[in-house]
């Protein structure tokens, strides 16, 4: 018996390609929700592997440099030190990976984000960095866990993981960026769809400068009660003090979050 081989055009023909394989499939829009799920379960799986049970998530400019003139430059050197203050007091430091508790976690970029990664490094820490894919292509900073350095395309699914296992959230000065995870974050506490992790704003003056909070509560459009989300610090020691004084190792990680941002389009 003579089996017939296949011809090159059914070799060749995209419904031959695994579909594990196939880009155009995997990419196509209708496997948005798969990609969605990729993306969450990738990163799942490592943060599981590595014991990481809670985060204290750090937010900030990436324009501000270890050698930026005048406040940026201390805000960075603040940040670096807040990183490591958190890894040595926090929980981060455990053998046997896991479970750690408290580990810094940022959106992966340079600037401050970078400082608070350095600190939790200099501390002998592992810490994470939530990379974004953007059309100008963000790079990890050099002191990511390089197992816990990860990229999403989808912004909420990065939100997503920023949140779910945040046990505080501390918000150096930045931009249009950090503005959104910030009242992201407030909006998930104000709702009660997140726990009430505590929050911190360093550089008070900053913040009043840019954002009028009472205001908002003046015109009505927030409660008076709101505003007491807000904290502020303008030292690394007082951040931490103030975590501490909010109730930091009481609070429980998020565990089911909603994803409030559009996820985008297909890459």
């Amino acid at each position: 018996m003579t089996i017939k081989p296949p011809t090159p055009e059914q070799l060749a023909s995209p419904s031959y390609r695994l579909a594990a394989l196939d880009q155009d499939f995997i990419l196509a829009d209708a496997q948005r929700g798969l990609r969605f799920m990729l993306e969450y379960e990738k990163a799942e799986q490592a943060l599981r592997a590595w014991g990481v049970h809670s985060t204290i998530v750090v937010f900030g400019s990436a324009r501000h440099q270890e050698d930026a003139p005048g406040r940026g430059g201390r805000w960075y050197a603040e940040a670096r030190v807040f990183g490591r203050i958190a890894s040595e007091r926090g929980g981060a430091l455990i053998a046997d990976n896991g479970p750690r508790q408290n580990v810094i976690a940022t959106g992966g970029g340079p600037g401050l984000m970078e400082a608070a990664n350095r600190g939790a490094m200099e501390a002998g820490a592992p810490s994470i960095g939530f990379n974004i894919s953007l059309p100008l292509e963000q790079t990890p900073n050099p002191y990511t866990t390089p197992e816990l350095t990860f990229r999403f395309h989808y912004f909420a699914m990065r939100k997503m993981h920023l949140a779910m296992r945040a046990n505080a959230l501390v918000v150096f000065p930045g931009g249009f960026g950090t503005l959104d995870e910030l009242f992201e974050i407030l909006t998930l506490r104000q709702t009660h769809k997140a726990s009430l992790v505590p929050v911190v704003l360093f550089d008070e003056a900053y913040w009043r400068e840019v954002i009028n909070f009472d205001a908002l509560a003046a015109h009505g459009v927030v409660a008076p009660e709101d505003l007491a989300l807000l904290h502020f610090a303008d030292s690394a020691e007082a951040a931490w003090a103030s975590l501490i004084a909010q109730g930091l190792g009481a609070a429980h990680p998020v565990i089911d979050l909603p994803m409030l941002s559009d996820p985008g389009s297909p890459p």
